[in-house]
């Protein structure tokens, strides 16, 4: 197994079977009461089970709440069945979400009892590697048809076909297809140092690896140097690709890479970050750990934190 399969959000071996994404599959399943089970999603939260361990729950078809859902999506095959994916973000719990970093709140639905819709991210490493691959497909589905609801090309409303996986436009006929945004994450090391920055508004102490999105006519290893040396005023050397990490908030793969600085003299651009420290290897363990004074890595679960633990660990070559 290679290390980044290992990755929050990473290949579960789940099997997407597109070739039944066409057609009634979802009918035919509740009709034929065939092996097959439903996620519930609700405005990008997951259905979890209470415990432990979170883990995602899955209802039958012929329950209730498939009949009042807003769309359904097919996620794939498991060993267990088919499985699918009922939005359901139309309901009104009596909770509100938390407006915080990270939403901590959990709304719980009358006729899904055992469970409650939960953040992914205030989550991820309490699923398994399948439950964390199904919620975050369908989250990452589920936000780009909320935002895609209208045609590119003329401007009519589109509509969802191929179980979830294809918008078309009965209009002209324009086909549209999810959209994935490529973001380019990077350890920028000089000696035993890695280059470290934070954003406005993240909790004091929090700093984690830059990052920016990949321009069009880029090449990854291109944003890797041009977004080093715009956030930081660091120039970016030789350049390695890692490894990459599905982030469905809402739609982007981030694609880790190791640079080698040239220079050591920061120079923020405001604009893009708050601040940016050179932290050595050892504070970096500390701050892993919970035990720096100041410092609070990236959150458990996301690639920054993965990179670091492995880099600590001298685990990435």
């Amino acid at each position: 197994m290679q290390l980044f399969d290992t990755v929050t959000f990473g290949p579960s071996g789940l099997d997407r079977a597109a070739h039944l994404r066409s057609g009634d599959i979802f009918d035919d399943a509740r009709r034929d009461k065939s092996a097959a089970h439903s996620i519930v999603m609700w405005r990008g939260k997951a259905l979890l089970a209470d415990g432990e361990m979170r883990d995602l729950m899955r209802v039958p078809l012929d329950h209730a709440i498939a009949d009042r859902s807003d769309s359904v999506l097919f996620l794939g095959q498991e060993d267990t069945g088919l499985c699918f994916a009922l939005d359901i973000s139309s309901w009104v719990p009596d909770v509100d979400m938390d407006a915080g970093f990270v939403d901590q709140s959990e709304q719980t639905h009358p006729d899904l009892p055992g469970g409650c819709f939960a953040d992914l991210r205030a989550n991820m490493t309490r699923l398994t590697s399948r439950d964390a691959e199904l919620a975050s497909t369908a989250k990452a589905l589920l936000a780009w048809h909320s935002s895609h609801r209208f045609c590119a090309a003329c401007g009519q409303p589109s509509d969802m076909v191929q179980m979830g996986w294809q918008r078309s436009c009965a209009a002209c006929g324009t086909q549209h297809f999810p959209r994935t945004d490529p973001v380019v994450i990077m350890l920028i090391t000089r000696g035993d140092k890695v280059l470290m920055g934070r954003s406005p508004g993240w909790p004091e102490g929090m700093y984690s690896l830059l990052a920016g999105f990949v321009e069009p006519g880029e090449t990854p290893e291109a944003a890797v140097r041009r977004e080093t040396l715009e956030e930081a005023g660091i120039e970016v050397g030789r350049v390695d690709y890692l490894g990459s990490q599905p982030w469905a908030f809402p739609n982007s793969l981030m694609m880790g890479f190791r640079g080698e600085a040239l220079n050591d003299g920061i120079t923020i651009d405001p604009n893009e970050i708050e601040d940016a420290i050179w932290v050595p290897r050892e504070e970096i363990m500390q701050g892993l750990s919970g035990h720096h004074p100041v410092l609070q890595p990236a959150r458990k679960g996301a690639i920054a934190e993965f990179i670091l633990r492995c880099w600590v660990a001298d685990r990435l070559g």
